[in-house]
């Protein structure tokens, strides 16, 4: 019954105009017969509870009945959530100036909620040639405005600023050169993903690298930019996917910079970084967390207690052709 009111709901709030977009892209990566991939789909949907965009992401076109059933689902990525977080605490983590505000040892840069008033604005700002403007509730980098300084009037990009309700203003995050080789236009932040285990300890999940089209500050999937799953030893090992042209990589089309084989600095750090924050909110057990990389190593963004279960599963990034629901499995019980 589960299963079928999944399929029901996929049908009501998915797009005929997208199946058959996807079902396309499907079959000229595969080869495959386009009713065969129809049906399969469909099945898919009913048996497994996977949605269209998931069917293509996961590579279910090229795989068998057993590994289907390896990957994380998007309900399973809700009842996991469910499971491991307190919602009673989203505000920590939705907020971006409550996330400030309790991992702050963490950011490893100065912050001001202008809503102290234009005093301590004027107080952060000194010395600063840019700053990043957030609204404290805003996703996908959207409500974040990069904000310079020379030649503005202070109480005016102040008054701008609470009109517009970012009430959030961050130092600049510098960049490490290396990172900087990937795009120099964004910072090219690391998803940690980390699971808090019912004995309390911390585990990593997966790691994902993000990196900037070249065309905006920031780096988000759904501003143009591109992803893949990192190594545990912090590696690029296959090609980047870009969702808004929906095509693989392995070099950046505007920098030129090669993909593969590339590491990120302080991946190690990152690593701990991430999993010493985790022990911080224990009504959070489950997050998504973006890190910088900068000279001197690396330092927090912010955080996601909805973390993505899609990306990390992408079928061009696993040669093995299986999910990474074992993963989360192992990492809760131990």
């Amino acid at each position: 019954m589960r299963k079928i009111k999944t399929f029901l709901r996929r049908v009501a709030s998915g797009s005929f105009k997208r199946f058959f977009r996807n079902l396309n892209i499907v079959h000229k990566e595969s080869g495959k017969n386009r009713i065969a991939l129809f049906f399969d789909m469909v099945y898919c949907m009913l048996a497994y509870g996977v949605g269209y965009l998931d069917y293509m992401t996961f590579g279910y076109a090229y795989i068998k009945k057993d590994k289907r059933k390896t990957f994380m689902t998007m309900d399973d990525n809700i009842q996991m959530c469910r499971r491991m977080n307190k919602p009673e605490a989203s505000d920590v983590f939705e907020n971006k100036l409550i996330f400030s505000k309790t991992f702050s040892d963490y950011l490893g840069r100065s912050y001001v909620d202008l809503q102290d008033g234009f005093d301590k604005f004027a107080e952060f700002c000194k010395g600063k040639d840019t700053f990043f403007a957030k609204q404290p509730v805003s996703f996908g980098g959207l409500g974040v405005k990069k904000v310079t300084l020379e030649g503005q009037d202070l109480k005016v990009v102040y008054d701008e600023l609470m009109e517009s309700r970012m009430f959030l203003a961050e130092e600049t995050i510098t960049q490490h050169e290396e990172m900087n080789k990937l795009c120099s236009r964004s910072v090219n932040t690391i998803r940690i993903v980390t699971i808090v285990s019912d004995t309390g300890k911390a585990h990593l999940i997966y790691a994902l690298i993000r990196i900037g089209s070249g065309k905006n500050d920031v780096d988000n999937v759904t501003s143009g930019g591109m992803y893949t799953l990192l190594s545990p030893e912090g590696r690029i090992t296959h090609p980047c996917f870009c969702d808004k042209t929906v095509s693989y990589y392995t070099e950046h089309p505007h920098t030129g910079c090669p993909f593969i084989g590339f590491t990120v600095p302080y991946f190690k750090e990152a690593v701990d970084l991430c999993c010493k924050a985790a022990l911080v909110e224990k009504r959070i057990r489950y997050v998504g967390w973006d890190i910088a990389i900068t000279p001197e190593g690396p330092v927090l963004v912010e955080g996601n207690s909805l973390p993505g279960y899609d990306m990390p599963q992408n079928h061009r990034f696993h040669d093995d052709g299986c999910g990474i629901k074992a993963v989360f499995e192992k990492a809760i019980n131990d």
